[in-house]
């Protein structure tokens, strides 16, 4: 085992000699997993001392492509990118990666979040919906995707059994790889790392920043390089809403020579709790909704909009080549950020501590910061209602009612634009529930073309109508 008294932190085996030998194991694995050297520099940086948010000076808003092209030149650019797209997904050099580390708590639910029954009609799973996307996009494309879903120790074992029990949901078992979040040991105010038990650290999730730690980690970038995927389509397990692979997004990167592009959604108001893309020293970053100053938030252009309207809803293309040089030499090359938090700890004496005010602190990474960083970076502006559904809360904003609200919507407006009828109620609202299978339609246009040569119902008022 290392020498922690080398690095002050001896503490750790203050009751080792009590443990029994799998204990013993169990603490000495979580010790030699850590790098001291560099969790040193990380505390003296960001614990022992308070980070100050800096705002460059030169802060301008970023550039992006709007969801619909702004003349003929653009027009005819997007259809080379969506025509791009099509062919990279179609290659097998598009792969999805989906960050489910979370479990259903704050909805209620026991059990990883990916396992929470989401569809308005069908009741049927997140990863139950992606997996149906991803089977279309397959047939769609006469290709295998790829799908690296990224778990957490607490809940990978029961996410991979989901799978299992399911039978992939009718997909390649082969195609579907399952690897770990990393942690971060938490730390106290004394720089000293905290134990959660007497034979284990106080861990937390190293941050989404971390998801790409973690396919190196894990060796899944090498099967990324292996199987010839070049581009990473990256998004959040809680998002049903969300184009597992969008052709335009992937076009675009491309045709962009982008490293890391992103989605962007115009924000509702100047505080919405979206990052802002912006630009300083002709880099590309995010500022977190919270440290953009107000008299930044709030300045609008000459027609009223916001000028800082792009906002971050954690939608990306990651190119892998990128993705390996920031974790070259298995170090993950981001900042990281500090989260004060009540961590229990146990004592000197043994005893377990419930603290009621912040006592330590955890350190996490987030993906964006990867922006900056990178030669190259691509923003497209996405429509909410197509892309964007979270599901955090039981009710309220982003909620399962939103999120379910949400679906029915959009499903509505692809009916209705291939010629299906949605009765609606005085106030011009949807007055039905529809639901389409990804299993047939992950766009609007597979939803027309279907409808060529298909009677698709028109559902009543008040009626439920399921469409597979």
């Amino acid at each position: 085992m290392k020498d922690l008294k080398k690095y002050g932190q001896e503490q750790i085996l203050k009751f080792y000699n009590e443990l029994n030998d799998s204990q013993k194991t169990q603490l000495e694995n979580q010790v030699n997993d850590i790098n001291f050297e560099n969790l040193e520099e990380l505390t003296k940086e960001y614990v022992l001392k308070e980070p100050t948010i800096h705002i460059p000076d030169d802060l301008t808003p970023a550039p992006f492509f709007t969801a619909e092209p702004k003349n003929e030149k653009e027009t005819e650019y997007y259809t080379q990118a969506f025509s791009k797209g099509e062919e990279l997904i179609s290659q097998g050099k598009v792969a999805a990666l989906t960050v489910a580390g979370g479990q259903g708590s704050r909805l209620g639910f026991d059990g990883p979040k990916g396992t929470y029954p989401i569809t308005p009609i069908q009741n049927k799973t997140l990863f139950q919906y992606f997996s149906e996307k991803i089977l279309r996009l397959n047939e769609k494309y006469n290709t295998q995707i790829n799908w690296f879903i990224m778990t957490s120790l607490l809940n990978n074992e029961d996410t991979q059994n989901f799978f299992q029990e399911n039978n992939y949901f009718g997909l390649d078992s082969k195609s579907v790889h399952f690897f770990t979040q990393g942690t971060m040991p938490a730390i106290g105010y004394d720089g000293k790392l905290l134990l959660a038990s007497k034979d284990s650290l106080a861990l937390a999730p190293d941050g989404h920043g971390g998801t790409l730690l973690a396919l190196r980690n894990s060796q899944s970038l090498e099967k990324m390089k292996e199987i010839g995927v070049e581009h990473i389509s990256y998004f959040q397990v809680d998002n049903p809403l969300v184009s597992i692979a969008n052709p335009l997004f992937i076009g675009l990167h491309a045709l962009e020579n982008s490293e890391i592009s992103a989605i962007m959604l115009p924000k509702t108001n100047p505080y919405e709790k979206l990052g802002n893309f912006c630009v300083s020293k002709g880099r590309t970053e995010i500022i977190e909704y919270s440290d953009l100053p107000a008299e930044l938030a709030e300045q609008r252009n000459e027609d009223g909009s916001l000028k800082f309207l792009a906002g971050s809803p954690a939608i990306h293309v990651l190119s892998r080549e990128f993705v390996e040089n920031l974790t070259d030499g298995g170090k993950l090359n981001l900042p990281w950020h500090r989260a004060d938090k009540k961590i229990n700890f146990v004592n000197d004496n043994g005893e377990s501590v419930i603290p009621t005010e912040n006592n330590g602190v955890k350190l996490e990474s987030f993906i964006f910061d990867a922006m900056p960083l990178a030669k190259a970076t691509m923003i497209l502006e996405a429509k909410r209602e197509n892309e964007f559904a979270p599901t955090k809360n039981p009710t309220g904003v982003d909620s399962v009612e939103s999120c379910r609200q949400m679906l029915i919507d959009r499903d509505a407006k692809w009916l209705e634009a291939a010629g299906v009828a949605i009765p609606k109620n005085s106030n011009g609202d949807i007055d039905c529930k529809v639901e389409l299978s990804p299993e047939l339609f992950v766009s609007e246009s597979d939803v027309i073309e279907y409808a060529k040569n298909n009677n698709l119902q028109a559902p009543k008022a008040g009626e439920s109508v399921y469409y597979a």
